[in-house]
């Protein structure tokens, strides 16, 4: 039987939405310590790049875990799912912004790839109705844009680990709002 939008937009708004921001945390915290570990520029770039480019990937494995559907392929088929991974394929085309930068001054990929990947958290924050995506972006908006003013010696390891917070905050918010729909968390 085929469901209206208002009941896909329900059943998508019902998920944990656990798996990508921890597979965000997981790349980030490697690019902190990569960054840390590294003395060149190149090996903290190619980080950024191989680890952030694993999210996704990362994020399959994770949902395993987590119990998700990422990809919607266990239930009715719902549109909501193709316009996530949409905002998935936008983070990955930022990258057209975030290289020729890049290629002008290697320490920008931190800035450039930190704000401009976590564009795909405000329209999430509108598919679910929720401002967990609002916030996400931006507090990460502007860690990233301080840290990468205050400590330019520092960008490959103070921005991933700001971004690591911001995640782990939203990881949070994400459980609160999960557990407040299932009616085990009476508090917003």
């Amino acid at each position: 039987m085929l469901q209206s939008l208002d009941e896909q937009l329900a059943s998508f708004r019902r998920r944990k939405f656990l798996a990508t921001p921890i597979a965000g945390t997981l790349a980030w915290t490697a690019i902190g310590i990569c960054g840390i570990v590294f003395s060149s520029d190149f090996a903290k770039c190619m980080s950024v790049f191989v680890a952030t480019g694993l999210i996704f990937s990362l994020a399959l494995l994770v949902s395993k875990l987590t119990g998700e559907d990422l990809l919607g392929r266990n239930g009715p088929k719902n549109v909501f799912d193709r316009y996530f991974l949409l905002t998935v394929a936008q983070a990955v085309a930022v990258y057209s912004i975030a290289i020729p930068f890049f290629l002008v001054d290697r320490t920008s990929l931190p800035l450039s790839v930190g704000i401009l990947t976590g564009l795909m958290w405000l329209p999430f924050s509108g598919f679910i109705d929720h401002w967990v995506g609002i916030f996400h972006f931006a507090i990460r908006t502007a860690a990233v844009l301080i840290l990468w003013y205050a400590v330019p010696d520092f960008r490959f390891v103070a921005i991933p680990f700001a971004i690591v917070a911001v995640y782990v905050l939203t990881i949070a918010l994400l459980l609160r709002r999960y557990r407040k729909m299932l009616g085990t968390d009476v508090a917003e």
